[in-house]
């Protein structure tokens, strides 16, 4: 069994590549943030200090996913 997703809000910083942005999650901790597949494929893009939705996964907290803005 999976363990489910750590969700927390972080804010984006700045775009590191196409689907790729640098966040920072609300204890002031960096990670690097990428687009989940709908938004991917809704070719979403997010302005720096955009507010967003982020899942972590629990034995990973250097990388997330977007899921949406906040």
């Amino acid at each position: 069994m999976t363990d489910p997703p750590v969700r927390t809000i972080g804010t984006l910083h700045e775009r590191v590549g196409p689907v790729l942005y640098r966040a920072s999650l609300p204890n002031g901790k960096s990670v690097l943030a990428h687009l989940s597949k709908p938004l991917f494929e809704a070719k979403a893009e997010f302005a720096d200090g955009t507010r967003v939705h982020l899942e972590l996964t629990p034995y990973d907290f250097d990388t997330a996913r977007i899921t949406g803005e906040a």
